[in-house]
């Protein structure tokens, strides 16, 4: 046994037998084997993006995903195969425009918040009042009253693209509704994006039990146009957006099973979110991730590995605007929580691999795992969180692991009518299911648990 398996080792719990190297080693030959021949992944989202499309919680697109998905993880030959009901906001989009009327008369580029109310029938207009976060918005106290607030706080270029987009996420998720106690009418949130081809990135905000009220995010380039022409004298825009909620919606997490071969009750859970906005194809996020740990499962179906505990995939739907399908999983499976030995979430899109997420005493002990991973591109073993739908497992003790890729531009095209299949390399995504399923195949196969 090598000294690095015997540091994993010494930090899983509860204490183990040695776990063979050469067993190890060559399971992951047989999966990158395998997942070098196989290009069903790209065919897999080919098919989701171009055949079903955009797919937001409530739509009949949606709807058309979850029987796509139940019925191609069939197909592959996977066991417990269902749909678990689930209730979901419906929340529409409807039409907008959005103009500087004063000083200059301008087109803006916007497009509405998931969760924003509606201008009045005939739309609405008002001077603009800056902030550059929500502490500057905070200070602005009743001054944003009756006014539009411009949430303007540059999402920057500097380390993670991740970490800067947990960064400024509040400006948009919690923004509003800050804005709206604060008095204003309506509220223009720069797009979290660190480059801009002048286009709006949409998203989801949060108002809770108060009345909503108009939201949409702004290009950056327009945003910085209102600041610009703010730091002269006032500005006035024109605002008029249709969004509207309809009653919950029914729609369902997919569920499918590798049954392990000694202890099928414990699980290794596999996940992706089969929703996205209602703009582009969801390519990236989270079509790629959805395809990606489908084909993990089939893979290590067709190397004819099955390890010993059950490898579960679950394609959660509501993530985009409101994780309601990962609320619903914790509560269906409350009495099997204690049974989830790891989760494993695939939603960083469908780029080059790059590295594991995990938390803890976990990041060393499956460093010495990576050697697993040759010629895949994945690289790394990382302290972080596992991703948002999983996170809900986080208070029974579940190890949570997230799946990384290269975030070059990832943001460039997140949550915009660009996010669309010809963004997505077939070898990438190909090789995101090879990563996903010896990962699965490890964690499945470990003579004991990770311990947090």
């Amino acid at each position: 046994m090598g000294a690095g398996l015997a540091v994993a080792l010494w930090l899983l719990a509860p204490p183990l037998a040695p776990a063979p190297d050469a067993a190890f080693l060559e399971a992951a030959r047989k999966i990158r084997r395998v997942g070098d021949e196989d290009d069903a992944a790209y065919a897999k989202l080919e098919h989701l993006c171009d055949r079903i499309g955009h797919r937001l919680s409530g739509s009949p697109t949606l709807d058309a995903a979850v029987t796509w998905a139940a019925e191609v993880l069939r197909a592959d030959g996977h066991e417990a195969v269902r749909t678990d009901a689930v209730q979901v906001p419906h929340w529409v989009r409807g039409p907008i425009s959005a103009q500087v009327v004063a000083p200059v008369r301008r087109e803006l580029a916007a497009i509405a918040l998931g969760g924003s109310g509606a201008t009045p029938a005939g739309g609405l207009e008002a001077e603009v009042v800056r902030a550059g976060s929500l502490e500057e918005l905070g200070k602005l106290g009743g001054k944003v009253r009756g006014k539009i607030a411009l949430l303007d706080g540059p999402m920057g270029t500097h380390g993670s693209s991740f970490d800067r987009y947990s960064e400024v996420g509040p400006m948009r998720g919690a923004g509003p509704a800050q804005a709206a106690r604060q008095g204003a009418i309506a509220v223009l949130v720069r797009s979290l994006t660190q480059r801009s081809l002048r286009t709006p990135h949409t998203g989801g905000t949060r108002f809770g039990t108060q009345a909503p009220i108009p939201a949409a995010a702004l290009a950056t380039e327009d945003a910085d146009l209102l600041a610009r022409l703010g730091r002269r004298g006032p500005v006035r825009v024109r605002l008029s957006l249709a969004a509207h909620k309809l009653p919950d919606a029914t729609s369902a997490n997919v569920i499918a099973e590798l049954r392990g071969r000694e202890r099928p009750d414990e699980i290794v859970l596999l996940g992706a979110h089969l929703d996205s906005w209602d703009v582009g194809q969801g390519a990236h996020d989270d079509g790629a991730g959805t395809v990606m740990v489908m084909q993990a499962l089939t893979i290590l179906r067709k190397a004819h590995l099955r390890p010993r505990r059950t490898v579960r995939v679950v394609l959660f739907t509501n993530e985009e605007n409101g994780l309601r399908g990962a609320e619903a999983y914790t509560r269906d499976h409350a009495t099997e929580l204690g049974q989830h030995v790891a989760a494993i979430e695939s939603d960083a899109g469908g780029y080059a691999p790059s590295a594991f997420t995990v938390e803890g005493a976990a990041v060393e002990a499956l460093a010495a795992y990576l050697p697993l991973f040759a010629g895949t591109g994945l690289s790394r073993i990382v302290a972080g969180k596992g991703g948002s739908d999983i996170s809900a497992l986080e208070p029974a003790k579940v190890p949570t692991f997230g799946y990384l890729t290269d975030e070059t531009h990832y943001f460039d095209i997140h949550h915009t009518q660009a996010d669309t299949l010809d963004k997505v390399r077939p070898d990438d995504v190909r090789r995101g299911a090879t990563v996903l399923a010896i990962l699965a195949y490890v964690l499945a196969e470990l003579p004991g648990r990770l311990g947090r």
